[in-house]
């Protein structure tokens, strides 16, 4: 026994004595050039610990089981190896030296090229770049302490096989300056949708702010959150439980072709129901496929529905999405479809809110050679009435859990800088996040041991968003688009401007490639010095105020400002000492703009694409960069 007990010592001595280290720091890594890179790891207490690599050797002793070494000023390139020995050896391939970028927000950040496929074909077709790394930190939170490693995780390069599944902005950025400088670019992306960015950050840098100090307070406890969220849980799938147990369409089939549906509710689709229905409704519709289509396979578009679809093509089930908003790309298999008659019908489940189908989205089926347009009379009835269903609680979206779990493990990976792609989520209370969205800036630069010259932190003004009004209005996103704005103050930082490739329909538009483009253009002058480079749109500065006009002065005109295909200067609006803001004309003189309107005899204040979707503005200067919305006034949200 004693024997046993010797030997157990001797392997378990054996096994706290292995070098080990971070997620990070594994195959296909990029390091960043022109600095100490930190290699960092853990091992026993005092164990030697030697690093060769670019025919250096670089040697140290654990402390406390941990260990570091830094390698001085890499050679630009790859791919190299690098060897880590201890009490064990660990050899890492396929490594380059050259940049790499933080990426975190929410989802706009997060979306994969997957969801953008429609819009990027080719670009997924012919992707292949050994020198544009990914890693894709696990979505995990904690509220309780900082973690120093991640789950799990590794770096992987740009192939059409592995191209789905990276983030679009971080792509088409590190593409965009993969071009320019030809050098290595390695992207950490740490993003999640949903994400505030009081989640982001850590309990230190909301010290001065109370309540979300008291709700890490609230949670912290260990079984907190466990207990919580399974109430939580219980409650959702209860409510879903019922609902599909007494759903009268899983009762008598409304799935399939051959049902009475005379007595069913016509209605023109894409449209949402004018009436507030929860719970399952059915939609149904038939339509005709020509003998040359008969038996064959076909790609089903459902736009986007609210909130839950179940899609059935002749009794068949095609495809179902549990939330709303991605879109519906189903595929209709061969010899289901049949010459003639056919039926579409779809169990949707609305949570709450009004349920239906989502305008301006396509509802077609496609072939090779021809489509079957969709829209257009469906009937509908409701399977299961049901009183709304209250929202979930998602504690990975509370104060300081994803900074702990997914910043904190990276801070000391030596990066670039950071791309920031993040605001929907604090559209709610924009003036908080005018003092929340700088305070993680600093706190971000602070913990990366990092001044504001080594990091640059670029970032992406919210889109246009939701239905254009047809008058003036206040409008918390364009608010929240002043707050970001605002954060410009700080050294070292650069916006993208994109109110002018959103969707209106849709908070996840497609069109990432001008996102990348343009937090490159900003990082060419904030991150690489190219001081001639024109990298933001038109930002206001001041006016000057006479009679019946304001006069407009502006930064960053570049070459001139411009309105695209020379059209009327639009979405400026102006008011007076009354406070009521009114369509203004506009017209550019110089780098001037003057604004004017025949219904303000004493123009006091100015807004530029002040609005949710301020679709019609259309200030630019000559590079083809949008101006960022702005307004003269400090009045309050009334």
């Amino acid at each position: 026994m004693r024997f046993f007990y010797l030997l157990l010592f001797l392997f378990t001595n054996t096994l706290l004595a292995q070098v080990r280290l971070p997620k990070l720091v594994s195959d296909g890594m990029v390091l960043q050039r022109n600095s100490n890179v930190r290699i960092w790891g853990w091992a026993s207490e005092g164990e030697a610990v030697e690093i060769k690599f670019q025919q250096k050797t670089y040697k140290t002793n654990a402390k406390g089981s941990k260990w570091e070494i830094f390698i001085e000023d890499p050679s630009v390139g790859g791919p190299y190896q690098m060897e880590i020995s201890g009490e064990n050896n660990i050899q890492l391939d396929s490594l380059y030296v050259g940049d790499v970028w933080l990426c975190s927000g929410q989802s706009n950040m997060e979306l994969p090229m997957s969801r953008v496929a429609p819009k990027y074909p080719e670009e997924i077709k012919t992707a292949n770049n050994p020198e544009i790394r990914y890693f894709q930190v696990p979505k995990e939170y904690n509220i309780s302490e900082k973690l120093d490693d991640l789950s799990h995780g590794k770096w992987v390069s740009v192939h059409s096989n592995t191209i789905d599944d990276f983030a679009a902005v971080p792509y088409f950025f590190a593409k965009n300056l993969y071009e320019n400088y030809q050098i290595p670019i390695g992207l950490i992306d740490a993003s999640l949708g949903g994400s505030p960015v009081e989640a982001w950050m850590s309990e230190k840098a909301l010290k001065n702010f109370p309540e979300a100090i008291a709700e890490v307070k609230r949670l912290k406890p260990e079984g907190t959150i466990d207990s919580l969220e399974q109430l939580d849980q219980n409650r959702v799938k209860n409510w879903y439980a019922t609902i599909n147990a007494e759903d009268l369409g899983v009762k008598n089939a409304w799935k399939t072709s051959n049902i009475d549906d005379s007595d069913w509710k016509s209605i023109e689709m894409p449209a949402l129901l004018n009436e507030k229905v929860n719970g399952v409704i059915w939609f149904r519709r038939k339509f005709e496929v020509k003998s040359q289509f008969s038996g064959k396979s076909a790609s089903l578009l459902m736009g986007r529905m609210v909130d839950a679809d179940s899609v059935f093509v002749n009794g068949t089930f095609v495809g179902n999405t549990t939330y709303q908003y991605p879109p519906r790309r189903y595929v209709i298999p061969s010899n289901l479809l049949k010459a003639g008659e056919n039926t579409i019908a779809v169990k949707l489940i609305s949570e709450r809110g009004s349920a239906g189908f989502v305008k301006d989205k396509d509802y077609q089926i496609i072939f090779e050679s021809d489509s079957i347009d969709l829209a257009g009379t469906w009937k509908y009835k409701v399977g299961k009435a049901a009183k709304a269903l209250q929202s979930q609680t998602f504690y990975r979206w509370k104060p300081t859990g994803l900074y702990n779990a997914m910043i904190h493990p990276l801070l000391d990976y030596n990066i670039k800088g950071a791309i920031w792609y993040q605001g929907e989520s604090n559209t709610g209370e924009p003036k908080k996040y005018n003092e929340l969205f700088p305070t993680m800036i600093e706190s971000w630069r602070e913990n990366w041991r990092q001044d504001s010259s080594d990091f640059p932190f670029l970032f992406v003004q919210l889109a246009n968003f939701m239905e254009s009004r047809e008058y003036p209005t206040d409008s918390n996103w364009a608010r929240l688009r002043e707050a970001q704005k605002d954060a410009l103050k700080i050294s070292k930082t650069g916006m993208a401007v994109i109110i002018d490739v959103g969707e209106w329909n849709d908070i996840h538009p497609l069109d990432k490639k001008t996102v990348g483009d343009r937090l490159a253009t900003s990082a060419k002058k904030v991150a690489y010095g190219e001081t001639s480079v024109v990298s933001s749109g038109p930002l206001y500065t001041s006016s000057e105020f006479k009679e019946d006009s304001i006069i407009l002065n502006f930064d960053h005109v570049g070459s001139g400002l411009i309105t695209r295909n020379d059209e009327e200067l639009k979405g400026f609006a102006i008011a007076g000492s009354d406070k009521k803001f009114v369509w203004a004309k506009a017209k550019i003189e110089g780098d001037k703009v003057i604004v004017y309107s025949p219904k303000v005899d004493h123009p006091v204040a100015v807004r530029y694409a002040w609005a949710d979707n301020p679709q019609n503005a259309n200030l630019y200067n000559e590079e083809d960069l949008p101006a960022s919305p702005f307004r003269t006034d400090d009045w309050k949200q009334e």
